[in-house]
């Protein structure tokens, strides 16, 4: 199967050829031809499979057709609803890529929170053909009547359960509200949970299901490592591999804000180039270091879970988790970061003996068991082994189960207030 017999027009063509994108991946195979067709899609693939161009190709390609000559106020048809600035910003720039050669210029809006509303609104002027945009400033946008959504045509949810699980329910509820009622809704993600199957089931209309996940050969090429160590070990164990393996770059992850800052700063000392990359950084700064990670003019990148998702690099050989993540769907999102677009990539992850039981979960939600390792001169002083049964089944700091939720809370003070 090549691009050119899923019915693109030779101007798509083009664009995938200036991207060096030979054959098309599972995902776009089974998606552009029904796309194309106007059906609704479900699709279930992993992280750097394509799914951006999956979507973005035949809509390009619907609306070049469905342009209307001599209009001067451009329409919104197709919104693109992501979790993440850094995923705005990165389906923006593919589908701007892939849109280079039309003969008909589309103009294409990138939209988010964390930055002034005003140069947004002057770009809206005039219409956009196409909006890629976090839900809350969209809603923002909506109540300036900066933009309407009365003319949408298709929906695409990038990441649907991404979206759900940062709490953006409401907002999606209240965005549909001011859709047309009949449209085409593009569901695309690496993971479904139940919410988003919700969800799913009550916007999509028969749709076009895939489930490139589910196939062995579609499964991206990552070598996965758990090295056991103690806690105080880690950052001497990261300097060691990073030295070792000679990595030009690694993308570190940790739990908090202060890890991040805490441990780059424990890099640098050690003389590598690091920078910490979390919510306390601008979006001017978090582009900064992203666009110096690239070109590796920064070897790590220390990050909290905001980097899991919407982070494509190029070439990107290994991932380490130097604390484990609270769920098992952010270990499948974490790791997708290397080993992308036919790639092979390295992810590590430090086991800590109080984190042996989350890491089997995460074990399980993947079905492949990660033999355990250590490290000569880093070996751990408790093992899993040594833990007792509570202390084995206990919920751990940092991950799913240890951290009350907003709901919790609330329960409890309202239990005191009684």
């Amino acid at each position: 199967m090549t691009f050119a017999n899923l019915g693109l027009s030779p101007e798509l063509l083009r664009a995938v050829a200036a991207r060096q994108y030979t054959l098309p991946t599972a995902v776009q195979t089974e998606a552009i031809p029904a796309v194309l067709a106007g059906q609704d899609v479900m699709a279930l693939a992993q992280t750097g499979s394509g799914k951006t161009a999956a979507f973005a190709l035949p809509l390009l390609q619907r609306l070049q057709q469905d342009m209307e000559e001599g209009s001067k106020q451009r329409k919104v048809k197709v919104l693109v609803l992501v979790p993440t600035r850094e995923l705005s910003g990165q389906v923006g720039q593919i589908i701007e890529a892939l849109a280079e050669h039309l003969p008909k210029k589309l103009k294409v809006a990138v939209i988010y929170g964390g930055a002034s509303i005003n140069p947004q609104m002057m770009h809206l002027r005039g219409g956009a053909d196409v909006v890629i945009s976090t839900p809350g400033r969209l809603l923002d946008l909506l109540n300036n009547n900066a933009l309407s959504l009365q003319h949408v045509s298709t929906l695409v949810l990038d990441e649907a359960d991404r979206l759900l699980d940062l709490g953006f329910a409401d907002e999606i509820k209240r965005i549909l509200e001011q859709l047309p009622a009949q449209r085409q809704n593009l569901f695309f993600s690496a993971t479904f949970s139940p919410a988003v199957k919700k969800l799913a089931l009550a916007l999509l209309h028969e749709p076009k299901r895939i489930a490139i996940a589910d196939l062995t050969e579609n499964l991206p090429d990552i070598a996965q490592r758990a090295i056991a160590v103690d806690a105080d070990k880690r950052t001497r164990l990261l300097v060691h591999l990073i030295k070792e393996q000679q990595w030009e770059r690694v993308l570190v992850f940790v739990a908090t804000k202060y890890a991040s800052d805490t441990v780059s700063n424990k890099l640098k000392k050690a003389g590598i180039k690091t920078e910490a990359f979390n919510g306390d950084a601008s979006q001017g700064a978090r582009q900064h270091m992203l666009t110096d990670f690239k070109a590796n003019r920064i070897q790590v990148l220390v990050a909290t879970d905001l980097a899991a998702r919407g982070i494509d690099v190029a070439g990107l050989p290994a991932v380490v988790n130097y604390d484990l993540p609270r769920s098992a769907d952010d270990y499948i999102h974490r790791i997708g970061r290397t080993g992308r677009a036919g790639a092979s990539g390295c992810a590590i992850s430090f086991i800590l003996a109080e984190h042996e039981m989350h890491f089997r979960l995460i074990e399980k939600r993947q079905d492949k068991r990660v033999p355990r390792e250590t490290l000569a001169g880093f070996e751990p002083s408790q093992t899993s082994g040594d833990m007792t049964p509570e202390e084995a089944d206990a919920p751990t700091g940092g991950i799913k189960g240890k951290r009350k939720s907003k709901k919790d809370k609330l329960r409890e003070l309202a239990a005191q207030n009684k």
